[in-house]
């Protein structure tokens, strides 16, 4: 009998031993996607506030260009329009 609990003590440790494993991947690769996440989320609102900048500055430019009017049409009118 001591030789099965012997097996079965072995077995449970080599099982638990995976498991560890297993948490210890896991872990790292949940680290991993904290940090991708994190990293995605600064780039992203370094982009949203360049992009506001670049909006604010254009919007400055196009407050000092001068409107111009539309242009009239140079076309002359017809001297015999078709009457129907």
């Amino acid at each position: 009998m001591a030789n099965k609990n012997s097996t079965m003590s072995r077995a449970d440790n080599a099982q638990s031993a995976s498991a560890m494993r297993d948490a210890h991947i896991r872990d790292e690769i949940a680290k991993e996607r904290t940090a991708f996440d994190t990293r995605t989320a600064k780039l992203k609102a370094l982009r949203l506030a360049r992009e506001a900048e670049e909006a604010a500055e254009k919007a400055a430019a196009d407050a000092l260009k001068p409107v111009k009017a539309p242009r009239k049409s140079r076309a002359k009118p017809d001297p015999n329009p078709v009457q129907s």
